[in-house]
C-alpha cells in the first residue's frame, strides 16, 4: 500500500476525530469564552503520541505502515500541537534546553504573526 494512502487514510479519521473530540469537549465545558475543545485534542493527542511513541520503542511492536498510519496521518491530523510537543520534549531529554526553548518561542511567536499577518492580508484585500 501506499504511503501516501496510508497516511491519508489516518489523516481522514484524525482530522473526523479532531472535529467530534473538540466539538464534544467545548459542548461539555459550555464556554464560550476558552477553546477547551481545541485544549482537549491538543492535550490527548500530546498524551497519545507520547504514550505510543514510547511503547512502540520499548515493546517493537508497530510496523514501519502502522506508524505512518497512528503517527504522521492519525495523530497529525489530529492534531499536529503533539508532534510539537514530542520533538521539544525529546530536545530538552537529549539536554538540548537552548534550541528546546527556541523552538517553543519561534512556534509560538512565528505562529500568531502569521495569522496577524494572514488576517490583515485578508481585511486589506476585502477593503
Amino acid at each position: 500500500m501506499s504511503r501516501l494512502f496510508i497516511i491519508g487514510l489516518g489523516g481522514f479519521f484524525g482530522a473526523v476525530s479532531r472535529y467530534l473530540v473538540t466539538g464534544w469537549a467545548q459542548d461539555l465545558s459550555r464556554s464560550v469564552h476558552f477553546p477547551y475543545g481545541t485544549l482537549a485534542v491538543n492535550i490527548l493527542g500530546s498524551f497519545l503520541l507520547g504514550f505510543l511513541v514510547r511503547y512502540a520503542f520499548i515493546h517493537n511492536v508497530f510496523s514501519p505502515e502502522v506508524r505512518l498510519l497512528i503517527f504522521i496521518g492519525f495523530l497529525g491530523a489530529f492534531t499536529t500541537f503533539s508532534t510539537f510537543s514530542n520533538e521539544t520534549f525529546n530536545m530538552f531529554a537529549d539536554g538540548a534546553t537552548l534550541p528546546a526553548l527556541m523552538n517553543i518561542t519561534v512556534n509560538v511567536l512565528l505562529g500568531l504573526g502569521a495569522v496577524w499577518l494572514g488576517q490583515s492580508l485578508a481585511f486589506a484585500i476585502a477593503r
